[in-house]
């Protein structure tokens, strides 16, 4: 009876992933410049492939915004068929970090710099969409998007009303559809998500009125669009800007995926991810992704937050979901050759200032700057030298204290587990905090001891942050005992800050 429950929740959760996922995989494959059935495709492995091998029990993996700007610029350069030999080698390399167990590494990035990069791709984003919406073709830059908006205007006025001027109109009816729809969503209908109220409107007016604009084109048979690797493509491999190209893939997705992982996790109270086989699973499903020809995929939070949502209990739903995907591409093609290319240019919610408050309050200015400065130079140079400088100025934070020893020790007093915290822990520490943390018996009353430590820097802080936070979540009792009065004078509010998520 229980498991039959399980199923019928997986169930219904899997048809709003389901729902929530379409119009995501059409729209990143359009801001990342291919065709929208290679967007399709990555999302039916995320869902069939990914989705039972997944360290992650309630993630959902597809095509993701955060890597859109790297395709579209690496396509624009290298040209489409390049992308598949690429994936096949990020796969490769993800499955290699899960079998060395680095998957706790990628948390030790500097949540600043994820923050930061994730906001100035999505600025990039929306440059490259407002030409989109304009019925226009996008440029592979910022600063080329923002100098061709003259151009795109121009084309909006003639004699009569041009094509441009209608895909615009109908791109800013889906806009608005999908904001009010989240603004003054019905009671009754918590899970549709906005994004598909959207794109059904436009879809709907476009129909009707047979509007002149472009619409989605999806091959008749979904083996038309996959396009397997030629032993000329391996050869360009060896490119040095493709080389790079593939490292910062490979990083990246990693790095957004584990993220997610850790954010789904603080979302249930069921089964924890295992992050080097979420890795692995996460490598497998990108290696498929190459060899027939579609997009790179990551671990997606916004499906995963309407996945818990709907109430899925196992990975089940989210298996499913991409069967549904499967199945609505290979009997209701035309269904989707209905939707405008404008109506996919709804923007995404990459750019959240509520981090940088959170940052600002909890941290001070430094972590606050790192953002900033990473957010910047994704923008005006590119996403390498933004992410590269962003780490480089975490490091420049902690400087002064990685030669001071640090210890973190547990052991068992009297019942109770005692986790230790002395010297200075930074980022570096991350792994052995996370290994410490998370293999602590389950049940047990956890006294954190911090009175002779000297520093923390905010990465750490929100990875033990994060951990409070579940277990407190879960019924585990925690106590907190700060440091003294003379360390660092940021210890103190930190420390008042993790008794309250204790309490």
């Amino acid at each position: 009876m229980k498991n039959s429950s399980a199923f019928s929740r997986d169930l219904a959760s899997s048809l709003v992933v389901f729902l929530v996922a379409i119009p995501l995989c059409l729209g990143i494959a359009v801001a990342s410049g291919v065709p929208v059935a290679m967007g399709l495709v990555s999302g039916i492995i995320g869902g069939l492939v990914v989705g039972l091998l997944a360290g992650s029990p309630l993630q959902v993996s597809g095509p993701a915004a955060g890597l859109t700007v790297i395709v579209f610029g690496f396509v624009d350069q290298y040209g489409i068929a390049l992308l598949g030999p690429v994936l096949l080698v990020v796969g490769l390399l993800q499955i290699i970090a899960g079998f060395l167990r680095i998957g706790s590494w990628f948390r030790a990035i500097s949540p600043a710099v994820v923050h930061g990069m994730l906001a100035g791709i999505g600025i990039l984003i929306i440059l490259g969409q407002v030409h989109v919406l304009m019925g226009s073709k996008p440029a592979a830059g910022g600063i080329e998007n923002v100098t061709a908006f003259d151009e795109s205007v121009g084309r909006l006025s003639g004699a009569s009303v041009t094509n441009e001027a209608v895909a615009l109109l109908v791109g800013l009816i889906a806009l608005l559809a999908m904001v009010c729809w989240e603004k003054f969503r019905p009671k009754s209908l918590p899970l549709v998500p906005g994004a598909l109220v959207g794109v059904a409107a436009a879809t709907v007016l476009t129909t009707a009125l047979d509007l002149p604009i472009a619409h989605v084109s999806v091959p008749t048979s979904l083996l038309e669009s996959i396009s397997l690797p030629t032993a000329e493509n391996f050869a360009n491999l060896v490119q040095p800007g493709v080389i790079l190209a593939t490292l910062m893939i490979a990083v990246i997705a990693s790095a957004e995926t584990l993220l997610s992982a850790a954010a789904v996790d603080r979302m249930h109270d069921g089964g924890r991810t295992r992050f080097n086989k979420e890795l692995f699973a996460q490598g497998v499903g990108n290696g498929l992704c190459g060899l027939l020809g579609a997009l790179p995929i990551t671990g997606v939070i916004v499906r995963s937050s309407a996945n818990i949502q709907a109430g899925a209990r196992t990975r089940i739903s989210a298996v499913l979901h991409g069967l549904w995907i499967l199945g609505l591409v290979a009997l209701l093609p035309d269904l989707l050759e209905m939707i405008p290319l404008t109506a996919l240019a709804t923007g995404w919610r990459l750019i959240s200032l509520h981090h940088v408050r959170h940052l600002f309050e909890h941290h001070g200015l430094m972590p606050v700057g790192i953002w900033a400065v990473t957010v910047a130079m994704v923008v005006l140079q590119d996403l390498l030298v933004g992410v590269a400088l962003g780490l480089a100025l975490s490091i420049l934070e902690v400087l002064p204290y990685l030669r001071r020893k640090q210890a973190i020790r547990h052991s068992e007093v009297n019942g109770e587990i005692h986790v230790r915290l002395r010297g200075a822990v930074t980022c570096k520490d991350v792994p052995a905090l996370l290994n410490t943390l998370e293999g602590l018996p389950e049940g047990r009353k956890v006294s954190i001891i911090g009175s002779h430590l000297h520093y923390i820097d905010h990465t750490s802080a929100e990875t033990i942050s994060e951990w409070l936070r579940r277990e407190t979540k879960s019924g585990r009792t925690v106590e907190i005992h700060p440091p003294q009065a003379a360390r660092h004078p940021r210890l103190k509010p930190l420390f008042e800050r993790f008794s309250a998520e204790a309490a």
